[in-house]
């Protein structure tokens, strides 16, 4: 995994609208970067939504978030419009970012081994720099917990 301190690595993605977003777009904000293994799926739905609802929260944090997962772009464009997600899907088809981010690599569901994206997150510093790291995380309640997070930075910053 990338640790605290660790340069975020870049990226251009297209997200589900096929536009090229980089994270280098962000810099001087705060980016929540969360991988997710397949959109239209209970857990990732859940997931999402919850940091959907929560973004005024992220923006108050001066927060924005990017989700990926080795979807193609129009099963994110769909994802997207059945629950009104009002941010980034980013596709990473090949899973070369998601490796960059150590959140991707071989997996077993059901008695089938496959490679695929883990459900980790990063929290990028407006610097360019990892904040925080949540490896394996459980989707129901992760959107607060990162907010809880921001929380703690912002109240480290102010002292």
């Amino acid at each position: 995994m990338l640790d605290v301190g660790d340069e975020a690595p870049e990226f251009a993605l297209q997200n589900q609208h096929g536009e090229t977003v980089r994270r280098s777009d962000f810099d001087g904000q705060r980016l929540v970067v969360y991988f997710y293994p397949r959109a239209n799926t209970d857990g990732c739905t859940t997931e999402a939504c919850a940091f959907n609802d929560a973004r005024p929260q992220f923006h108050d944090r001066d927060a924005r978030i990017v989700g990926i997962s080795d979807d193609p772009v129009d099963d994110l464009e769909s994802f997207a419009a059945a629950y009104d997600l009002e941010f980034d899907l980013l596709s990473d088809e090949l899973g070369e970012v998601a490796t960059l981010y150590d959140s991707y690599g071989e997996k077993q569901m059901f008695g089938n081994t496959f490679d695929g994206v883990f459900r980790n997150t990063y929290v990028v510093g407006p610097d360019g720099l990892i904040e925080a790291v949540y490896e394996g995380v459980t989707p129901e309640g992760h959107a607060d917990e990162v907010l809880e997070g921001l929380g703690e930075q912002s109240a480290k910053r102010t002292l």
